[in-house]
């Protein structure tokens, strides 16, 4: 009988070392790099060299943090914005659950994006609509992986 328990107890052990996490590419911090808007038929650039925006991606959540690189001295051109919440990620349909924003209007949004990681760059792509703000664009976001 101990025997027998002990052999137990051994293929538990072997078992529970064996069972690794599967790694999810997206989690990290990530920088951004380009950023477009495609509205009716016309694409422009939304990328601002003057801000810089971070977002940072772990397990089960999500969180955006932009502002200008003047440490908000100039009143005119000050910039901060930050968000986040909970997202989903099947295959590459990258699902964000807005659940905060310091623009209250967009929280509790769902915003689908189809995502793909080439070397250290991050490309999301997807349609960020709220029709509260009458807002329904495109969006594409690079965002290279921060070291």
């Amino acid at each position: 009988m101990k025997k027998a328990i002990s052999i137990l107890v051994l293929i538990i052990s072997i078992v529970s070392c064996n069972s690794e996490k599967k790694h999810n590419p997206l989690e990290g911090t990530w920088r951004l790099i380009s950023a477009e808007t495609t509205e009716k038929d016309s694409t422009f650039s939304t990328f601002n060299p003057k801000t810089k925006m971070i977002k940072i991606i772990n397990e089960t959540h999500f969180a955006f943090f932009n502002h200008d690189l003047n440490n908000g001295k100039d009143s005119t051109n000050a910039v901060f914005f930050g968000g986040g919440g909970k997202y989903t990620l099947k295959d590459s349909i990258y699902t964000e659950n807005l659940e905060y924003f310091n623009n209250r209007q967009w929280e509790n949004g769902k915003f689908e994006f189809t995502v793909k990681i080439k070397n250290d760059t991050l490309t999301q792509k997807g349609i960020e609509k709220v029709e509260k703000l009458g807002i329904n664009r495109i969006i594409t976001e690079k965002y290279v992986r921060e070291k």
